[in-house]
C-alpha cells in the first residue's frame, strides 16, 4: 500500500493555534492586548507574509460566516465606514506617527499615482493604502478584525472593477480618491485626528456609493478569499 503523506503545519496554523490555547487556556483574557507582529516573528521565525497568511485565513474565516449569514457586500462595507475612520484618528494620535504611519502611508500613495494610467492595478493600489491604513493603527486586535474586514471588501471591489463584467472606473473617480488619500496623509501627519476622521468617512461614503454602484448583486463569496497560498 502507498504511504500516506503527512501534511506538515502550516506556520500559520501553528501561530494561529497558539492564539487560540493561549484563550482557551486563560493567558490571554478579556482586554488584554495581542502579541505584536515583531514578538510573533521572533518567537516562531515567521516572516511578515507568513503573518499576512494568518491574516488571510482569519478573513476567509469571517468571510465563510458572512456568508452562511447571507451578508452582502454592502453590510461589510458599512462596517468599515464605521470602524476605519476610527483607524484613521488612531494613526493621527500615534506619537510615533513621523516614522511608524506617514511613511507606510506615503509609499502606497506614491505608488498609486506612479502607475495611475494602469488602470487595472489602481483598484489594487488604492485597497492597499486603506489597508496600511488599518495595520498601522497601532492596536493589534483592531488590526486582525478590521484588517479582515478590510481584504473581504478588497476582494469584492478589485471583482467588481476588474473582473469580466467590471468597465473599469473612470479616471475622474480615480483622481478624486487619489486626492483624499493625500488629504487624508495630511491631516494623520499633522496629528488631526479629528479631521483625519472625518476625510476617512467622507473618502469611504463616496467610494462604498460607487462600487455598491457598479456591483450590484454581487455577493460575498468566501472561496475568493486567498487563504491557502
Amino acid at each position: 500500500m502507498p504511504a500516506h503523506r503527512i501534511r506538515q503545519p502550516r506556520v500559520a496554523e501553528i501561530v494561529a493555534s497558539k492564539l487560540r490555547e493561549d484563550i482557551l487556556s486563560g493567558r490571554l483574557r478579556a482586554g488584554d492586548i495581542l502579541p505584536t507582529q515583531e514578538s510573533l516573528f521572533g518567537e516562531f521565525g515567521v516572516s511578515p507574509p507568513a503573518l499576512r497568511e494568518s491574516s488571510e485565513r482569519t478573513a476567509h474565516m469571517i468571510s465563510t460566516v458572512l456568508q452562511s449569514r447571507a451578508a452582502t457586500p454592502a453590510d461589510v462595507s458599512e462596517a468599515l465606514l464605521r470602524l476605519e475612520p476610527i483607524c484613521a484618528g488612531m494613526c493621527a494620535e500615534r506619537e510615533d506617527r513621523a516614522t511608524e504611519v506617514v511613511p507606510y502611508l506615503q509609499a502606497e500613495i506614491d505608488l498609486q499615482a506612479a502607475q495611475f494610467d494602469h488602470t487595472a492595478q489602481y483598484v489594487p493600489n488604492a485597497r492597499r493604502f486603506h489597508e496600511a491604513l488599518v495595520s498601522r493603527c497601532g492596536n493589534e486586535p483592531m488590526i486582525l478584525l478590521i484588517g479582515s474586514l478590510e481584504l473581504i471588501w478588497s476582494t469584492h471591489e478589485s471583482g467588481v472593477w476588474t473582473g469580466e463584467d467590471g468597465a473599469g472606473m473612470s479616471a475622474r473617480t480615480m483622481a478624486a480618491a487619489l486626492g483624499d488619500h493625500r488629504r487624508l496623509l495630511d491631516a494623520i501627519a499633522d496629528g488631526n485626528s479629528a479631521r483625519a476622521t472625518k476625510l476617512a468617512a467622507d473618502h469611504l461614503t463616496a467610494a462604498r456609493r460607487t462600487t455598491l454602484a457598479a456591483g450590484n448583486g454581487k455577493t460575498i463569496e468566501a472561496r475568493l478569499i486567498s487563504h491557502d497560498r
